[in-house]
């Protein structure tokens, strides 16, 4: 028995096409949904990442300004014109694509952003609302990854859900929304002893720990749903997860693929988070109006 495929891109597909018909009713009132993406130097992983956004919020109808930035750029230069863009009325979301050069302080970037506009949810303000169960901008792998369980019929209420990972772009975030959605959540990472003895118990998995093949089938059971969040290259550059995928899909219930699986959820997010931004925009200017 092979475990069902969780197809992200599916239902990545399936949320775009709700997301474009509501840019189009958004319109009507006169306001078009507008991303702006900064880059800082000339990373080529980023590029590839900033292209697809670009071309994405074309599709869906969305407005989209790319601001790139020489790898010189001092700090207080790229912290001035998050300033411009948090005062600019066309531009509902924006995103620093990371990482950034030596030189500048990451956290200085994100808390500068109006968690208004904080599209990727990375924002302390954002993440102390999501942590307390408020309306928040979801970080947006954590949340497709949300989405992707939901749209294929897995319970989460009541289930034991174990991460493997705690970065603060997935790991933490994702463990969060699973407590949310109350399911007892396990967090174990790379210095976590033992490690199968948890991950044996999990109903829901989740790999996001940034090594190869990293889970095997010695580290799940036959009724789990296995989330595969990693992306990493193999000796021979292909593109794999955190998973042994051949191995672990034989012996689980759902298993996600890399790629198609999680990676196509996060931009369809990072959409729905601008729409979203968009959409509340809209509503204070009906409040002031009124």
């Amino acid at each position: 028995m092979s475990a069902t495929i969780i197809d992200g891109k599916g239902i990545a597909a399936k949320k775009k096409l709700e997301i474009a018909e509501e840019v189009e009713q958004l319109k009507k009132s006169g306001i078009t949904p507008g991303l702006a993406v900064i880059l800082v130097g000339d990373n080529q992983a980023s590029q590839t990442y900033v292209n697809s956004k670009e071309k994405t919020c074309k599709q869906l109808g969305m407005y989209s300004v790319k601001i790139e930035l020489p790898e010189s750029v001092t700090e207080e230069e790229l912290l001035s014109k998050i300033k411009q863009l948090n005062n600019d009325d066309l531009i509902h979301g924006i995103l620093v694509q990371l990482p950034l050069p030596e030189h500048i302080c990451e956290t200085k970037v994100i808390e500068e952003i109006s968690p208004e506009k904080d599209v990727d949810g990375f924002h302390p303000v954002n993440v102390g609302r999501m942590m307390i169960g408020q309306d928040a901008f979801l970080p947006c792998t954590p949340y497709g990854i949300m989405v992707m369980l939901k749209e294929a019929g897995i319970q989460i209420e009541g289930k034991h859900a174990v991460v493997v990972g705690r970065s603060n772009i997935v790991g933490k975030p994702i463990g969060q929304l699973l407590l949310n959605e109350n399911a007892t959540v396990t967090y174990c990472h790379s210095r976590t002893k033992n490690l199968e003895e948890y991950t044996k118990t999990a109903d829901i998995l989740i790999a996001a720990v940034g090594i190869e093949g990293f889970i095997t089938k010695d580290h799940v059971n036959s009724d789990a749903v296995v989330i595969d969040v990693g992306i990493n290259r193999n000796q021979d550059g292909k593109l794999c997860g955190d998973v042994r995928y051949e191995e672990v899909k034989e012996v689980v219930a759902f298993i996600t693929p890399v790629p198609g699986g999680v990676g196509p959820m996060t931009i369809t997010m990072l959409m729905y988070n601008t729409l979203k931004s968009a959409k509340n925009h809209l509503a204070k200017l009906q409040r002031t109006h009124h």
